[in-house]
């Protein structure tokens, strides 16, 4: 495959607001580390392979080990994750998913004790902008270096 478009030249602008937003996540409460593991986990689900490589990096440059970058996409079926961590990757997969399920009841209630409401949103935008990211790099074929 081959870059169709520059998008980070093509418009600056636009690249400029993505990543005011990823100022307001980089500000709130929420771990780095589980920032790292949301976006390694939804571009695993929107196949983008640009994000899957630079969260995969990023992630093991803050001290992420390789087991757990190997097995975020069967989070379900290993020990290696907390409930905290298990909670925001079922919220990023509802979201990321929304078309399906519209955000099942359970998810919720499964999300809501390990978040506050702030926090809630800060991971919702998160889930959110890496949805935005990936199909900017998908849509553009950004690829990995």
């Amino acid at each position: 495959m081959q870059q169709r478009l520059d998008f980070y030249n093509a418009n600056p602008n636009a690249v400029k607001a993505l990543m005011s937003v990823e100022e307001q996540i980089a500000k709130s409460s929420l771990e780095k580390s589980l920032t790292e593991l949301v976006r390694l986990r939804v571009s695993q689900i929107n196949g983008c392979a640009y994000c899957v490589d630079m969260h995969t990096t990023d992630a093991r440059k803050g001290g992420e080990t390789d087991r757990r970058l190997a097995t975020v996409v069967v989070w379900r079926e290993t020990p290696f994750f907390t409930d905290r961590e298990r909670a925001a990757l079922e919220w990023a997969e509802a979201l990321t998913r929304v078309s399906q399920d519209q955000v099942p009841d359970a998810v919720w209630a499964s999300v809501k004790p390990y978040f506050s409401n702030e926090e809630l949103v800060d991971l919702t935008l998160l889930v959110c902008t890496i949805n935005s990211w990936n199909r900017f790099a998908i849509s553009f074929r950004k690829m990995p270096a």
